[in-house]
């Protein structure tokens, strides 16, 4: 295995209640008075492209979308530093990939100041060897340039790296890298098809285990 690349949000930090805490409290202060279940289609989106869902649906007054962006994007950086706690399982894959001496990065949709606020948060920054955000990319997931520079950063193919993704948009871009994919979907999306095309699905990261691991170096797919 040449390298081992996380998504942050929702996979090894129990962060996605806070990003729609967040998108629910600001998007109220521009008249937009979102469900739970309105901000859970922008799952997985990076934050530009899920104001701009928004936006072009109702487009309102007063603050422009990249001052939306922003203060959503703080909120969820405040949060994190308060009150992030990891995912089930997270520590263990972490420490089981660092016993391995396998490379470790984090890839997310998330700008930097959310990604280093939960790095510091989880204690784990050390433990990356590089991380990458797609803020700094001309597209968000699904498309794979996030997941390719990440790649590029830890001087390895693609190819050889394993992608652990809990969003159906993450699991694509990381897919279309050409990389090897672990789904861990939240419970009510965990038995849909759509996951098909990753190599391996989970009900938590508490199922990933050194078994797991030689079974996708080996190429053998798992459900």
């Amino acid at each position: 295995m040449g390298a081992v690349v996380f998504d942050l949000d929702g996979l090894l930090i129990d962060s996605e209640p806070f990003w729609r805490r967040a998108e629910i409290e600001v998007f109220a202060t521009v008249g937009l008075h979102l469900s739970e279940t309105d901000v859970r289609q922008t799952m997985g989106l990076r934050i530009d492209d899920a104001v701009g869902h928004w936006w072009d649906r109702h487009p309102w007054e007063g603050l422009a979308p990249v001052e939306v962006e922003r203060a959503v994007t703080a909120r969820v950086a405040e949060l994190i530093e308060s009150e992030g706690q990891p995912m089930a399982g997270a520590r263990a894959v972490i420490e089981l990939c660092r016993h391995r001496s396998i490379p470790m990065a984090v890839c997310s949709g998330s700008y930097a100041v959310v990604i280093e606020a939960a790095l510091d948060r989880l204690g784990i920054t050390d433990a990356m060897s590089a991380w990458h955000s797609a803020e700094w990319e001309p597209l968000g997931k699904p498309h794979p340039g996030c997941y390719l520079t990440t790649a590029s950063k830890l001087g390895v193919d693609p190819t050889s790296c394993l992608a652990f993704e809990d969003s159906f948009n993450g699991a694509i871009s990381a897919k279309a890298a050409r990389m090897r994919v672990v789904a861990v979907p939240e419970p009510g999306a965990r038995t849909s098809p759509r996951w098909g095309f990753c190599d391996l699905v989970l009900d938590s990261l508490t199922g990933f285990d050194a078994a797991a691991l030689a079974a996708l170096e080996g190429g053998t797919a798992a459900t």
